[in-house]
């Protein structure tokens, strides 16, 4: 059957615009090929049509064709489809703007999609942790690497959780079980070890063709989901977990995204309200905006060590109920931007609450592994819901979120991650499978990461000393850089900082003068974003303004990452307090403190 190119462009005596039809003129005989379906033709001569008026095809061959006589030979070579040219991009142009003249327009056509037209929805949503600060780094950086001048030589960024990048290795366990998964031959390579071999063969079993390059069921690869369950059961200490309850996700993010798609609804004073730790993750206050729910506001309590007052949820929650129905409860444990680690009673009076109010909590757990300070243990939510009893256990929906992005192994890039739901309505259940399918599978390969992450070798295994090692020598930097960051920032005049029990940042309070506000208000800005900029441009260094992630009014803070290398670390925290004593002094007047933070 002939293609598209087997019809050209030939006047139609009845119009003054040419049609497309099949050609006998220009394709020989009308045994040529079979006839084209009327709607097809229809659309061919629209295309055509414009084409043409556009400059985008030449003129039909048909009408300077050579004598029948002196055509080649139909059985000969042809050097392009039949009575169709090559595309004359010269000429678009030009021919493009005569027919818009032609037909009126007087000017080039609108487009479709402009600022307003664009969902207003998307124009809301904000993540600062990529945002200008960011944006601004990547011109300074390039600058530099075109050779321009700075007072520094190179932008350390420290304003995502983004180990690798950072210049931390990957664990090598992890890396041999995904390598073998990616390339099945290197199964006979002795420079592999079994337990690594084993683990590929069980996950490549469980892909369709055996190949990590198949799609997988929605929820994930089955054998990884029941890998998940055990894993939860020995970190909850024999707390039952049902692996049909488990789905992989790309990333922790896809997942809290895909659980708010199914509680946000209804219109007015019924419209779904959301209940968000401030400071939080933007990409909570993101996936709210976008989805048009409602942010609902609770305060940690930065003089507590970013703890969770109970009372602050109860005054959050009735505040909102006079413009919204807040339904879910979300929890940041270990906390992200705070670095704070909760205790179990606080775990206890928050899933209290939630029982109380019949909220759905979604507890954001991906730090899990992420704990330093030694009088901190992380517990987990699901574990507590069980040891409070089966009144609670059997009732409050929960949603629990890892990754593969964070803990000891940084791997953001694979995309790995998971969630167990627990006590959802079968039909519902039965949708948040439907709303998964839409986007197919997880990445497999992000699949077969985070398997290593709940299974990895054990002590009987002939990968667990290096395994072993390699896990306690990160975790073991993170903490020393922990304390390193607490020490020096808290030694700052006009810098509050927190002790870091967990996660992989610091969020320090700090001191803004007068006269700096008002000039970046004058500017039309956060004086955070001031503080900021100021930073990134003097010192090379870029980190993200709090009032990205939330703050109390008159506070202001910046995040900042301890992933550096302990010596890249150091020099950002000490350029860090050189820059604030500059900011302070240029700032203040005589009659202004210089160290003043808010208690």
């Amino acid at each position: 059957m002939r293609g598209v190119g087997a019809f050209c462009a030939v006047p139609d005596p009845g119009s003054s615009l040419p049609l497309l039809r099949g050609c006998i003129q220009c394709c020989g005989s009308s045994s040529g090929g079979p006839a084209v379906p009327p709607p097809i033709m229809h659309r061919l001569q629209s295309v055509a049509a414009r084409s043409l008026m556009a400059g985008a095809l030449d003129p039909c061959p048909a009408l300077s064709a050579p004598s029948p006589a002196k055509r080649p030979n139909r059985g000969g070579p042809r050097l392009q489809p039949a009575g169709i040219k090559r595309y004359n991009a010269a000429g678009a142009p030009a021919a493009a703007a005569a027919a818009a003249a032609a037909l009126g327009n007087g000017k080039a056509r609108d487009k479709t999609l402009t600022m307003e037209t664009l969902n207003p929805q998307v124009k809301a949503v904000e993540y600062a942790v990529r945002g200008p600060i960011v944006i601004k780094a990547g011109e300074i950086e390039k600058s530099l690497q075109e050779g321009g001048k700075r007072p520094f030589t190179e932008v350390i960024k420290a304003n995502i959780g983004d180990a690798h990048a950072m210049g931390q290795q990957p664990i090598t366990f992890l890396r041999q079980v995904v390598a073998l998964c990616t390339f099945p031959e290197l199964m006979d390579s002795p420079s592999f070890p079994e337990d690594a071999k084993r683990r590929a063969r069980r996950i490549l079993q469980g892909c369709g063709g055996q190949s990590l390059g198949s799609y997988s069921a929605s929820q994930g690869v089955d054998c990884i989901r029941k890998d998940i369950a055990a894993y939860i059961e020995q970190r909850d200490q024999g707390v039952p977990s049902n692996w049909e309850n488990i789905f992989l996700t790309t990333g922790a993010s896809d997942g809290i995204v895909s659980i708010l798609r199914l509680l946000v609804s209804g219109k007015g004073r019924a419209r779904t309200g959301v209940m968000i730790p401030i400071p939080q993750y933007p990409l909570y206050s993101a996936a709210i905006a976008e989805m048009q729910a409602v942010q609902v506001n609770y305060y940690l309590d930065e003089d507590n060590c970013w703890a969770l007052d109970v009372h602050e949820l109860h005054r959050a929650y009735q505040a909102a109920k006079e413009h919204c129905q807040p339904r879910v409860l979300c929890i940041i444990n270990p906390g992200n931007p705070t670095g704070q680690v909760q205790s179990k009673k606080c775990i206890e009076d928050v899933l209290h609450f939630a029982y109380e109010e019949n909220l759905f909590v979604m507890a954001d757990e991906v730090y899990q592994e992420n704990v330093y300070a030694p009088d901190c243990q992380f517990h987990s939510f699901k574990k507590v819901l069980y040891e409070m009893g089966p009144e609670y256990f059997n009732s409050v929906e929960l949603a629990s979120f890892h990754s593969t992005s964070k803990g000891y192994t940084g791997e953001c890039g694979f995309r790995g991650g998971f969630m167990e739901v627990v006590n959802l309505d079968p039909e519902v259940n039965a949708q948040l499978v439907k709303l998964l399918s839409v986007r197919l599978c997880p990445p497999v390969a992000g699949q077969a990461a985070m398997d290593v992450v709940v299974n990895p070798p054990q002590p009987d295994e002939p990968s667990f000393t290096q395994f072993h090692k390699e896990k306690a020598s990160v975790l073991g930097a993170l903490a020393d850089k922990a304390k390193l960051t607490e020490q020096i920032l808290s030694a700052v005049p006009g810098i509050k900082c927190n002790p870091v029990q967990g996660a992989m940042y610091a969020f320090p309070q700090i001191f803004i003068p007068p006269r700096a506000v008002e000039e970046a208000k004058a500017l039309g800005m956060q004086p955070d974003m001031l503080y900021c900029l100021r930073l990134l441009e003097e010192t090379g260094i870029c980190v993200v303004p709090g009032s990205g992630f939330g703050q109390r009014e008159g506070t202001y803070h910046f995040r900042m990452t301890i992933l550096p290398s302990p010596d890249k670390l150091k020099v950002l925290l000490e350029k860090v307090r050189d820059f604030h004593i500059k900011f302070l002094k240029e700032y203040s007047t005589l009659e202004e403190p210089q160290c003043r933070v808010q208690a």
